[in-house]
C-alpha cells in the first residue's frame, strides 16, 4: 500500500522515486467526452490537479517548492476529514508548500501509475522526485510535525522557493551514515538491511531515539508490509486466543493507521491472557509503541492502558 512503507515522521530524499516518467497523457481522441472538471480550489496554494496538468502543477512546481499530493474521492469518508485540514494548513503556510488534490475516480491513470490502493493517501513531490508520505486521516498535530520535516527537507535540498532554500550544505547538520543507509534501505524495501544499519547505529548510541523508532518500524514492515490486511484480520477474528494471530492483526492495523484499534486489541489480549502468550503480546505492543511517535496522545494513553492491564 502506498504510504505504508515509511512513518509520517520519516522523510528521506535519497532513494526517492524519480517522477520524470509520469508525464501528461496523450490527447484524447477527437469526439471523446472530456472528464468533468474538478471543483475549484479554495486557495492559490491548493490546486485541483488532473492527468493533463500533473506535469506542470506537480513535477515542475516541485522543483521550486514541496508539493503534497492528496489522493481523494467524493465517496471517501476519511478524505473528507483530512482534505479540509490540509487545505487550511496550505493556506496558512502562504506558499511555503503547495497542496495538489487529485480525484482518483477522475484521474485513474496517475493513481494507477503510482499504485494508489487506499485513500486518502498523501505523497510528497520534492525536487522532481517522489517521497512516500502517509495513508489515512492523520490528526492535525501529526500533520504539522510532518510538514515541519517537509520544509526542513526542502531547505536541505536547496529548493529556491522553500524557506531557507539555497542555504549552503555546510550549514546542514551532519547525518549519521548508518541513518542514511537505513532510510535508503527502507525506501528500497530492503527491511533487513535497514534493521542492520539501525543496529550499527545503536551499537554506538544505544539511546538514539531515531534509531530505536526506525528499527522498530523496519521490523514492522519486514513482518507485515506485504500482508493481506483482510486475510490477517479474518484469521484474528477466527482465533481470538491465538497470540500470533492477534499480534499480526495489530501490525496490519498500525500500517493502516488504525492505531487505536491495534492498541485496544493487544491491551485486551494482555488483560485476558497469561504466561508466555501474555508476555509476547506485551512485548509486541511495546515494539509498536517504539515504531510510532512517542508524543502521540494515542501512544501515551496506550502505555497507560497497558500498565493498567498488567497491574
Amino acid at each position: 500500500m502506498v504510504g505504508m512503507s515509511m512513518r509520517p515522521t520519516d522523510i528521506n530524499i535519497a532513494g526517492a522515486v524519480d517522477l520524470s516518467a509520469l508525464r501528461a497523457p496523450a490527447a484524447a481522441p477527437a469526439g471523446a467526452t472530456p472528464a468533468p472538471a474538478a471543483a475549484s480550489a479554495p486557495s492559490p496554494h491548493v490546486l485541483d490537479v488532473t492527468e493533463a496538468t500533473f506535469e506542470r502543477e506537480v513535477l515542475q512546481r516541485s522543483l521550486q517548492v514541496p508539493v503534497l499530493i492528496d489522493f481523494w474521492a467524493d465517496w471517501c469518508g476519511p478524505c473528507k476529514q483530512l482534505s479540509p485540514v490540509l487545505e487550511r494548513l496550505a493556506a496558512e503556510a502562504g506558499g511555503a508548500w503547495v497542496l495538489a488534490k487529485i480525484d482518483v475516480d477522475r484521474n485513474q491513470a496517475i493513481a494507477g501509475q503510482l499504485k494508489i490502493q487506499s485513500i486518502p493517501t498523501v505523497l510528497l513531490a520534492l525536487g522532481g522526485r517522489l517521497v512516500q508520505g502517509f495513508t489515512g486521516a492523520l490528526p492535525e498535530r501529526e500533520l504539522r510535525s510532518f510538514l515541519e520535516q517537509v520544509l526542513a527537507a526542502a531547505a536541505q535540498a536547496g529548493l529556491p522557493g522553500a524557506p531557507g532554500g539555497g542555504a549552503s550544505p555546510a550549514d546542514a547538520a551532519p547525518v549519521d551514515p548508518e541513518l542514511v543507509a537505513a532510510e535508503d534501505a527502507i525506501a528500497a524495501g530492503d527491511y533487513a538491511a535497514a534493521v542492520a544499519a539501525y543496529d550499527a547505529l545503536l551499537a554506538r548510541r544505544p539511546a538514539d531515539a531515531d534509531a530505536v523508532g526506525g528499527r522498530a518500524w523496519a521490523l514492522l514492515l519486514q513482518r507485515s508490509g506485504d500482508a493481506d490486511p483482510d486475510a490477517v484480520l479474518a484469521a484474528a477474528a477466527a482465533a481470538p486466543d491465538d497470540a500470533r494471530a492477534q499480534t499480526a492483526a495489530a501490525d496490519v492495523e498500525v500500517l493502516s493507521t488504525r492505531i487505536d484499534e491495534a492498541i485496544a486489541r493487544l491491551v485486551d489480549y494482555v488483560r485476558r491472557s497469561s504466561g508466555d502468550d501474555r508476555d509476547a503480546a506485551r512485548r509486541h505492543l511495546l515494539s509498536l509503541f517504539d515504531a510510532l511517535d512517542p508524543e502521540d496522545p494515542r501512544i501515551v494513553t496506550g502505555r497507560r492502558s497497558l500498565s493498567n492491564a498488567l497491574f
